[in-house]
């Protein structure tokens, strides 16, 4: 049984408030709080993002031993499971800008009923560089294998790349053969 510490609580907020300076006379009371370190008379409120914009989620409780590998062209995901059958990668955009990768057996894809909704699913945050709608699912010998490969930022920022996705094959040759990866479902 794995045993995970309590995360420390941390005062993330802060509240906003206004100093009214121009008042004056007994009967005016300020009830307003000023924070001796703020420097100034209005302060906003601050609040940090509650969702990622790209997430991988495995059929897996959260607590599942799940293997993570980085390489330099992908990250790749493992973990043992019972035979589930053919698997696929869904890429699912939420909302504008927020892309959620569900990894399902093949046929098996119900995300509009909320009877089904299980929060306790293993999930990890991709990064940015990562190419969501290039992921794929595999099942061998008993193993899930997922693989979400990465954008070349190098070529991105306008090395003539025209916005293809080029490399990554792992055969390291830099000589300008313009390998093209081609998707197909």
């Amino acid at each position: 049984m794995k045993v995970h510490p309590m995360p420390k609580k941390r005062n993330n907020i802060t509240i906003q408030y206004y100093i009214n300076n121009n008042t004056t006379g007994s009967n005016n009371i300020n009830h307003h709080r000023r924070d001796p370190s703020s420097g100034g008379s209005h302060k906003k409120l601050r609040r940090l993002p509650h969702i990622f914009s790209r997430v991988l989620e495995l059929p897996f409780r959260s607590d599942a031993d799940v293997s993570v590998e980085e390489n330099p062209d992908c990250f790749r995901f493992v973990a043992e499971t019972d035979n589930i059958g053919e698997v696929r990668a869904h890429t699912i955009e939420i909302h504008p800008g927020v892309t959620k990768i569900v990894i399902r057996p093949n046929g098996y894809l119900e995300l509009s009923s909320l009877d089904d909704l299980e929060l306790d699913m293993w999930r990890f945050r991709l990064p940015e560089s990562t190419r969501p709608e290039l992921a794929s699912a595999v099942l061998t010998d008993g193993e899930l294998i997922v693989t979400v490969p990465k954008g070349d930022e190098v070529e991105e920022e306008g090395n003539d790349s025209n916005g293809d996705f080029r490399g990554g094959m792992g055969n390291n040759n830099n000589n300008n053969n313009n390998a093209r990866l081609v998707l197909v479902q």
